[in-house]
């Protein structure tokens, strides 16, 4: 790697880890379920079959169109589209608006794209598994439970205030699962309210 390249992504290090700081999410106002999606939003259909892959899924799902522009500058269409199976925790778009000004930019650049494909990863768990099925695990756990995830760092789960799936992240910060169980051909796709934040470099 260049001097230059090794700079960009040392700043877009240091901008996620400011986000990280500042980026706080609230927690949902009650456990949503899919049929207690937001208007607007696909609702989630436990019971029908799963027509395409996640990576095929994202771009139609509502308010997700930042993460399916990191995806593919990350380069992990293929993977999400591969056999799996997968568990993705799908930030909102405006989870990605709290970044600090610059970071998404600079994230989005050729040279930042094993930082990012980090970043998603840090989303994505091997294995389908349900919100029921997290919520045994969180249960079994004495109350948390540690994914791990394709970054290969831990994201810890356990139950927010109002019941709701809480990620906790490598700095500590929290994101809500506020639509849960999309499923896909290759797994299923719960949807958050915040961006998780690996440890980089």
């Amino acid at each position: 790697m260049t001097v230059k390249t090794n700079l960009l992504i040392a700043a877009a290090s240091s901008l996620i880890f400011a986000a990280g700081a500042t980026a706080q999410t609230t927690t949902p106002v009650a456990p949503a379920t899919p049929q207690t999606a937001p208007a607007g939003a696909v609702p989630a259909a436990p019971t029908a079959a799963a027509t395409t892959t996640i990576a095929a899924a994202l771009p139609t799902l509502p308010n997700r169109a930042t993460l399916t522009k990191l995806v593919t500058a990350a380069k992990l269409q293929t993977t999400l589209a591969g056999p799996g199976p997968f568990t993705v925790f799908a930030p909102s778009d405006e989870a990605f608006t709290r970044l600090p000004a610059g970071a998404l930019d600079t994230l989005l650049k050729p040279e930042s794209a094993p930082t990012l494909a980090t970043i998603i990863k840090y989303h994505v768990v091997a294995g389908a598994i349900t919100s029921d099925q997290l919520k045994a695990q969180i249960t079994a756990g004495g109350g948390k439970a540690t994914l791990t995830t394709l970054a290969g760092q831990p994201l810890i789960a356990s139950l927010g205030p109002n019941g709701n799936i809480e990620l906790t992240d490598t700095a500590g910060i929290k994101a809500y699962v506020d639509t849960a169980d999309i499923k896909e051909t290759n797994g299923v796709v719960h949807l958050t309210n915040g961006m998780s934040v690996p440890k980089l470099g």
